[in-house]
């Protein structure tokens, strides 16, 4: 099965706007920030909320590509570059785990530092002077392709004086519009000593919490089309990293939307149709599988799935001093 991309050729982002519901009641919770907490914000129709950030979003477009039971990604991937980290001879961690991916410190530090050296002998980029951008973004294709569908920050003095960086080009957001707050609370119930000492975990411990009601929650979406094409990694590549991030959109609305265990949204949209004149059409799970197994074997010889192995000790959280 090909999915038809000619379409997108003269766009530059694809852009969706997809309706989301609580998928029980209407209450949920939203992430919330230190010292912020909900993240509520005064809009030209009302309050707002900022359900799910583009940095949580990032998180639950990698985890649904990611097998957690087998420890690699899931099998309609299969092939896709990636590098895991082994210990002891056991797995880990992995690049599609990592919240800075290829830039992870248990990838590129760690005994004598072999991933980095190889990256700086591939790359061989001055710490001054023009990146070789192409270049830069066949290596990510090789080692770590979601890198560039996520973004990623090499800030390694020894790769290119930590110039090595490139933006999101699959990003994503959740806001609510019309938004109200819901109080409510619980305790944490002591069956055996109510009047304990809080302070040491033990005794009943009343406390409030509050969630919100909305009356319309939006997943946003932007595929950075421009972006991709500017990597200059040709058609087949190109094809390759746009159906990646709409197997993504859609294993996502599929079943990675409970962000928390108050907040579990789901879509009524059977046709998800982008917002540009355009009108591209997410395709269906089933297209976008058989589509991307086609693209990965046409560029299978662009990517290998590489494996490091850390070594050193894990850092020891300091003592609190008396």
């Amino acid at each position: 099965m090909s999915i038809d991309l000619s379409s997108l050729n003269n766009v530059h982002r694809l852009l969706y706007s997809i309706p989301l519901r609580p998928i029980q009641g209407q209450r949920f919770q939203p992430t919330g920030f230190p010292g912020l907490g909900a993240a509520t914000y005064q809009a030209a129709d009302g309050l707002c909320l900022l359900v799910e950030s583009t940095q949580s979003m990032a998180n639950q477009l990698e985890a649904v590509c990611w097998d957690s039971g087998e420890n690699k990604p899931i099998s309609e991937l299969e092939g896709i570059s990636h590098v895991t980290v082994t210990r002891g001879g056991q797995f880990f961690t992995d690049t599609m785990l990592e919240s800075h991916r290829l830039n992870s410190p248990y990838i590129l530090e760690g005994k004598n530092s072999p991933f980095l050296k190889k990256l700086s002998e591939e790359l061989g980029a001055a710490d001054d002077g023009p990146i070789d951008r192409t270049k830069f973004a066949q290596i990510l294709v090789k080692y770590d392709i979601n890198s560039l569908i996520h973004g990623v920050f090499l800030a390694k003095s020894a790769l290119a004086g930590g110039r090595l960086r490139v933006a999101r080009a699959l990003s994503a957001f959740i806001e609510a519009e019309g938004v109200r707050v819901a109080p409510s609370g619980g305790v944490k119930n002591d069956h055996v000593n109510p009047s304990g000492d809080t302070s040491k975990g033990f005794g009943n411990v009343p406390f409030a919490r509050d969630e919100f009601t909305a009356e319309l929650i939006t997943l946003y979406v932007n595929i950075d089309l421009a972006m991709i094409r500017g990597y200059g990694l040709g058609k087949d590549l190109e094809s390759l990293l746009i159906l990646l991030s709409l197997f993504k959109v859609r294993a996502l609305l599929k079943g990675g939307l409970r962000l928390r265990t108050a907040c579990d949204f789901t879509t009524d949209c059977e046709d998800i149709v982008s917002t540009q004149s355009e009108k591209f059409t997410l395709p269906s799970e089933k297209d976008l599988c058989e589509a991307l197994k086609g693209a990965i074997q046409r560029c299978q010889s662009h990517m290998i799935c590489d494996t490091v192995t850390f070594e050193d000790k894990l850092p020891k959280k300091k003592a609190k001093e008396a």
